[in-house]
């Protein structure tokens, strides 16, 4: 199966190339009616598509190249981002964006992993693989915001953390570690959502919280379908069978009770309606921040603490 998301899409952009050529010509009421008749053809085929997706073709939406990232989120719904740069330590690190900004009327601590667009700007945010000094920014504001008592709402967007000797040098793991250390002894709610590809302890270092949501597309996983793959088989060609083995869609991690909810996206995901999803996920972050009015402090560790422990199955014995 090809990797090119037109592999499964490609009645969908046909389709779609048919209604902007109809968009083209002269209005009149015949090509209005024959638009309109093709816009109903289009919607029934985005939902027919979009609910018998494979695994692995899951993997192929999360990764989309036109799917909203971080910044998409923070300039459609977020108003007076201030961004703050550096780990104090070593230096700053473009693949993860911190900072404070007002989600109606409420002043919030946003961090979020973020892509680029074009290859200068994927050059720069490293393909939103982080280095130690992204997680030491990350958990930094974080603290910040516990200091101000501020909720924090993060975005995983990343393959991973970045392998390379220099972010080992410079005590990747610990970053890690640490982060997941800290962010479960928050004294704020954290909001966690998984808004594409969710990879391994590269996402986990921003992804304890409160309640984790992912949206419908995305994929959260200790490790790719390829990696996976070159492991068991030897052979990143069986990315497809390694995708169905990892539970790593929305709909199955929610059953293991690994995350908390689901954020539905558009007919033909978020990449086909970037306003439509940025409605929806206001939504549900306002009914979420709303939820957490009167929650007293001590409660959140309580809680959160118990949410972590209560996944997996597992048997004491003696």
């Amino acid at each position: 199966m090809s990797r090119d998301v037109s592999a499964f899409e490609e009645p969908i952009i046909q389709l779609k190339a048919t209604i902007e050529g109809l968009k083209a010509q002269p209005p009149n009421a015949k090509t209005s009616r024959e638009i309109s008749k093709h816009e109903q053809r289009l919607l029934k085929l985005q939902k027919e598509i979009y609910s018998n997706l494979t695994d692995w073709q899951r993997c192929i939406v999360a990764r989309h190249p036109n799917r909203p990232y971080t910044r998409d989120y923070l300039e459609n719904l977020f108003t007076d981002f201030e961004e703050l740069h550096g780990d104090r330590r070593f230096a700053d690190d473009p693949a993860i964006m911190a900072g404070f900004g007002q989600f109606q009327g409420r002043t919030v601590c946003f961090v979020g992993h973020q892509k680029g667009r074009d290859m200068k700007a994927k050059l720069h945010r490293n393909f939103g693989m982080p280095r130690p000094e992204g997680y030491r920014k990350a958990l930094r504001i974080m603290q910040l915001a516990e200091k101000f008592g501020r909720p924090i709402i993060c975005m995983i967007d990343t393959p991973g953390a970045y392998p390379g000797i220099d972010a080992e040098e410079r005590g990747q793991a610990e970053a890690i570690a640490y982060n997941l250390k800290v962010m479960a002894m928050l004294k704020v709610p954290i909001i966690v959502y998984v808004i594409g590809e969710g990879g391994s302890g590269g996402a986990l270092a921003i992804g304890v919280g409160d309640h984790v949501c992912m949206l419908q597309n995305a994929i959260y996983s200790v490790i790719s379908p390829e990696g996976c793959a070159s492991i068991l088989w030897k052979d990143a060609g069986q990315m497809e069978q390694a995708a169905e083995a990892l539970h790593l869609t929305s709909d199955k991690l929610l059953k293991l009770g690994l995350i908390d909810s689901v954020c539905e996206e558009p007919p033909g995901g978020a990449h086909s309606d970037p306003a439509g999803m940025f409605e929806r996920f206001r939504d549900h972050l306002s009914n979420w921040l709303q939820s957490q009015g009167t929650v007293v402090p001590q409660n959140h560790l309580t809680s959160r603490y118990q949410k972590f422990r209560n996944m997996g199955i597992f048997s004491e014995e003696g």
